[in-house]
């Protein structure tokens, strides 16, 4: 399970770092019809290298703070993984 902090309606999408027990990501995306959930799981699943059917927003639809869960993944993988990838550790 990861916290992410979204920021909606950037100029690029990207994820920033972690911040607070949170990642930081920026989205391209709009807050509307799922529109930044959507582009969240999409920039997740190429960070991360796993399918975006293994990416869900569990918590945070509808705000800024969301639970994500990453199927078949273990903390342990995920932390090392994101900093290996963005040079981020969170757990």
């Amino acid at each position: 399970m990861l916290t992410v902090r979204v920021t909606p309606r950037a100029s690029r999408s990207e994820v920033l770092g972690a911040r607070d027990g949170a990642l930081r990501v920026r989205l391209t995306a709009p807050p509307v019809e799922g529109a930044a959930n959507d582009a969240l799981v999409s920039l997740l699943s190429e960070c991360l290298g796993v399918a975006r059917r293994t990416i869900s927003v569990i918590s945070g639809e509808r705000g800024r703070t969301k639970r994500v869960l990453i199927a078949g993944v273990e903390p342990s993988w995920l932390a090392a993984r994101l900093a290996e990838r963005l040079g981020v550790a969170d757990g």
